[in-house]
């Protein structure tokens, strides 16, 4: 950066006064971890991520470890990621459940392409997923909304997610108002334009961090007759 002082230019480093504790460049983390091996794996990768999801979950180093990124592109190319939480996985893919007139419903809509990561970072783990996105049916989203507690179920009514809204008073008197029309104990109705994704997956990436940055990095991939090639990844 080229700074003017009494009319003297200099050349000063911007970081200079910065917290030594702040620095990104000099942040360091070695991955002292057991390590990833081909002959350790699940036939299927659906299998083997729930195996990591339940070492996630009974280990209770990785707050929500059903949090994932979800991202998605628009008709020109143009990426937007967000945090969503998982819902069911099974050997058909990942589900998530959302507004479908948000963006991410949006744009899912025009093109179903998706990629999702589980950043379980105290783990030293990744799971990276690319696949495609379809609705789940009305049945399995009023199943699982059924599910959800009372304020969740009015929160899906309240919001119309990703739209310009004036205020919190004006989302928080959305809610009151249907807090009033549904009071605790009553059913409610599973918004029409609320619903889930299942993200079927076509390739699969186990993520392991290691020494040196010599991580291990394992994926599957879809094959046309429905199985699956494992390929080791350079880190």
């Amino acid at each position: 950066m080229v700074v003017r002082q009494d009319d003297r230019v200099t050349d000063r480093d911007p970081t200079a006064d910065r917290d030594p504790r702040l620095d990104p460049a000099a942040m360091r983390k070695q991955y002292r971890v057991d390590g990833l091996d081909e002959n350790d794996l699940a036939a299927d990768p659906m299998a083997q991520f729930g195996r990591w999801f339940e070492e996630a979950v009974v280990q209770e180093l990785v707050y929500e470890p059903n949090a994932m990124v979800v991202s998605t592109a628009d008709t020109e190319g143009r990426p937007s990621s967000r945090t969503v939480l998982m819902k069911d996985y099974d050997d058909q893919g990942f589900v998530f459940y959302t507004n479908y007139g948000s963006r991410k419903a949006r744009e899912l809509g025009a093109n179903p392409y998706v990629s999702l990561l589980f950043p379980w970072h105290p783990m030293a783990r990744q799971v990276l997923v690319t696949g495609t996105a379809r609705r789940t049916g009305r049945d399995e989203t009023a199943a699982y909304f059924r599910t959800r507690p009372h304020g969740s179920q009015l929160g899906a009514w309240a919001s119309t997610q990703s739209s310009v809204i004036h205020s919190r008073a004006e989302l928080e008197s959305s809610y009151e108002d249907l807090l009033a029309r549904y009071p605790e104990g009553e059913q409610v109705p599973v918004p029409p334009h609320w619903g889930g994704f299942r993200i079927a997956p076509q390739t699969v990436e186990f993520w392991q961090g290691r020494e040196n940055r010599l991580h291990d990095r394992l994926r599957y991939t879809t094959q046309p007759d429905g199985t699956w090639r494992v390929e080791r990844l350079s880190p």
